[in-house]
């Protein structure tokens, strides 16, 4: 069938479609078979090359959709881990509240839509949810207990409440500029609805 469409065959016909006009004008007389299939190969031969089928690549939304439901996984298994690391209060409820931003950031509906077409979003909330919290708790838990010992050392509870504190700026960075994307989405529609109007 591919060779039916192949430009190699459609100009061949074509010049095969020629010798059988020679034929029928009397011009090619008894050797008209040679005649009809010599000029079907001599155009079979000088057509054009086929181009090459692009590639089909997937498309940069379903890319980043894909992204989204491997990083929702993983901030799933953020939270498990989270659960069984017993931190003090005030960066328990720090990291109760950056947890809150990340899950209404990370959820499928609206924001999930509108991280869909946004790469560097989708970048920030992986760099969080696979590096920085883990990172950040992980090294509270293994210093903890010998910086008590060294007197004049700064606490690793500070450490970790500034470091949730500035993670949690960064999730509301991104929460903002997706709101007004959103907005300025909007905004774009109705000024193109009434200048339609």
């Amino acid at each position: 069938m591919g060779h039916l469409e192949s430009r190699k065959n459609i100009t061949g016909s074509a010049f095969g479609l020629v010798g059988l006009a020679l034929t029928f004008t009397g011009v090619a007389g008894p050797y008209w078979p040679v005649v009809v299939a010599g000029l079907y190969g001599a155009g079979a031969l000088i057509a054009p090359p086929e181009r090459p089928v692009l590639p089909d690549f997937p498309d940069p939304s379903a890319q980043l959709s894909a992204q989204l439901a491997e990083l929702r996984a993983d901030f799933d298994r953020l939270l498990a881990y989270l659960e069984g690391v017993e931190l003090p209060p005030a960066a328990a409820g720090r990291l109760t509240e950056l947890t809150g931003l990340l899950t209404a950031l990370l959820d499928p509906g609206w924001s999930g839509e509108v991280l869909a077409t946004d790469p560097e979003g989708v970048h920030t909330l992986s760099r969080a949810v696979r590096q920085d919290v883990p990172e950040a708790v992980d090294t509270y838990v293994r210093t903890r207990w010998w910086t008590r010992l060294t007197p004049g050392t700064e606490p690793p509870e500070r450490h970790l409440e500034r470091q949730l504190g500035l993670l949690h700026e960064e999730a509301e960075r991104l929460a903002t500029s997706l709101r007004d994307a959103e907005a300025r989405r909007q905004e774009t529609h109705t000024r193109y609805l009434e200048d339609r109007a």
